[in-house]
């Protein structure tokens, strides 16, 4: 992965010995886990921040102690406990890559505790809510608008993450089998079922797909970008769905392709799908990860009861 450094802010700068272990750590993250770029670069930029505070206190990160990354965690402030938990995780992952390659015989993180997180719900839309987004599509001509409605019945029908999305190839529709072959985290792949509406949608960008490319041109992608080298951005995909959104009536802040894997996920479980088979179809290695949407069947225990328990039918009345 090429070096990615920003420049020095009138600091100083850790040493080369510190940005070796750093790129020798990411290396090892693509090479054992099969870590997504943007997750070592994630892991890169948290690093190199917690790397240029402590040179600035005549530290360098693969010898800090535990107190100098409790005071580096500390400058982060209370407000910052997400930003906190991260970095935290980044430390203790490098700080075990360092033992068990012996540039050091001790982990400074593993008495530190990580901030306390409250769980927040999932931003999600509702059915009626997700029916207005896709009219609202359907409502525009142009190649553009095929693409984007194929992009939000294939997020919708199957939850998938955006990156998945926006770099599947053309070869992972199984048109015949009515399913999509997703390549998920770590590399790990999975095969979920499409609806009709997704196939049809599907079907539709196809054409207009070929016809982008020419006769000349070709594109290993199922959504290329208008030069056919690489596939259409997640960042362009996020400005669709928002300026779809407008002429949707929805809040965009409550919009992103991430919205539409949860409104996926929600969805199935109001209507009695089984954890374990959204855990499937979701590609979450936890199913403790799956269990945030059960948000969801509190509302729809208390419609039952409201609608068919007699007790629900006597409160309702009085």
């Amino acid at each position: 992965m090429p070096e990615v450094r920003s420049a020095p802010c009138g600091g100083k700068e850790p040493g080369a010995r510190t940005f070796g272990l750093i790129d020798a750590f990411l290396d090892m993250l693509l090479a054992e886990r099969n870590a997504a770029i943007n997750t070592r670069l994630a892991y890169r930029r948290d690093l190199h921040d917690v790397a240029r505070h402590l040179t600035e206190h005549n530290v360098e990160l693969p010898d800090a102690g535990e107190d100098d990354l409790r005071g580096y965690l500390q400058t982060l402030g209370q407000a910052a406990a997400r930003t906190q938990a991260r970095r935290l995780s980044a430390l203790r992952q490098f700080y075990r890559f360092l033992c068990s390659e012996r540039h050091r015989h001790d982990d400074p993180t593993r008495t530190i505790d990580a901030p306390k997180l409250g769980k927040s719900l999932p931003k999600y839309l509702s059915e009626k809510e997700v029916g207005r987004l896709l009219k609202a599509v359907a409502a525009r001509p142009g190649a553009d608008h095929i693409r984007l409605m194929a992009m939000l019945e294939l997020l919708y029908a199957s939850g998938l993450r955006v990156t998945e999305l926006v770099g599947m190839p053309l070869t992972a529709l199984q048109f015949e089998r009515g399913t999509v072959r997703v390549k998920g985290k770590g590399g790990k792949e999975r095969v979920v079922p499409l609806g009709e509406p997704a196939i049809v949608a599907l079907k539709a960008w196809l054409p207009h797909r070929k016809k982008m490319l020419g006769d000349k041109k070709t594109s290993s992608y199922l959504f290329p970008a208008r030069d056919t080298t690489r596939h259409l951005t997640r960042q362009r995909l996020f400005q669709l769905i928002k300026e779809i959104g407008i002429a949707a009536k929805i809040d965009t802040a409550r919009l992103s392709p991430h919205v539409l894997r949860h409104a996926f996920a929600t969805h199935l479980i109001e209507h009695g799908a089984d954890l374990r088979s959204v855990q499937t179809m979701l590609g979450h290695a936890d199913i403790a990860t799956t269990q945030i949407y059960t948000h969801v069947a509190g509302d729809r225990l208390s419609r039952i009861v409201e609608q068919h328990h007699p007790l629900g039918k006597t409160t309702k009345q009085g």
